[in-house]
């Protein structure tokens, strides 16, 4: 298997940094990663993404071949068929997770997400006996923002994308679309520094609002009958809505 030195990697890109005079941070700041992240692959517990390889290789001032190397190579050296290829191979195994790793994440992803939405359905079958306990009955909003819960959730956990494209990281952009998902969020500006923690924060939003709606509905229904059938559905709208977008605006600032 072709595989990249991270070791010898980290140390090549540490010397070539602090010869640029670049703190951890501010190399980060450039590429619009944590620093976190760069100190993780200087210490050869990490390689950054394949799409990073040119603009870390520009700020640099090296080859990308250098990069992957890690060493500096003169500039009359050539590279045959046979290396080329290799180095070619090596970049393509920059992934830090394996196809197999990769399988059991979406696996799990999909337990999480089932687990759920079983939960959610028993619930409100529980909800939907309390009816006829109860004279008030269920308000239809709580059952439309349940299938908005469902239909945003497995978006989150199963069709999002884990990484951006890397003009996301190049510009200052505050929407993003993938199908018919959109999302736009002003004064934020999402990048692959923030994007993980704005896709966890999603679902973790969805499987809440899938799990616990229900029990607040159930709980109003049964000890504050007439009160809730007034004031539930903005309690539950407000809810629903502040789960999602402020923690979303939290750490989208917070990561930027």
């Amino acid at each position: 298997m072709f595989e990249l030195d991270k070791e010898r990697f980290g140390e090549f890109l540490a010397v070539h940094r602090k010869k640029k005079g670049y703190t951890q941070k501010e190399l980060a700041q450039r590429l619009f990663v944590s620093d976190k992240a760069v100190s993780k692959w200087e210490r050869g517990a990490g390689m950054p993404d394949i799409s990073l390889l040119i603009p870390l290789a520009d700020i640099l001032g090296v080859t990308v071949t250098e990069l992957l190397e890690g060493q500096e190579m003169e500039a009359t050296s050539g590279m045959d068929t046979n290396q080329v290829e290799n180095l070619v191979k090596k970049a393509l195994t920059l992934s830090e997770e394996s196809p197999e790793q990769s399988g059991i994440r979406k696996k799990q992803h999909w337990l999480i997400f089932a687990c759920a939405v079983i939960i959610m359905l028993l619930e409100s079958l529980l909800l939907m006996a309390a009816k006829y306990t109860f004279e008030q009955g269920i308000d239809s909003n709580f059952f439309l923002l349940e299938v908005f819960s469902i239909t945003f959730g497995g978006y989150f956990w199963i069709g999002i994308k884990e990484r951006l494209p890397v003009y996301y990281d190049e510009n200052q952009i505050s929407a993003y679309g993938d199908g018919i998902f959109r999302m736009n969020m002003v004064g934020i500006h999402f990048n692959n520094s923030n994007w993980p923690y704005i896709v966890r924060t999603g679902r973790i939003w969805s499987v809440s609002s899938m799990v616990f709606l229900p029990v607040l509905t159930l709980a109003g229904t049964c000890l504050f009958p007439s009160v809730w059938g007034a004031a539930g559905p903005f309690v539950l709208l407000l809810l629903f809505l502040g789960g999602l977008f402020i923690p979303i605006y939290v750490v989208g600032k917070k990561y930027e």
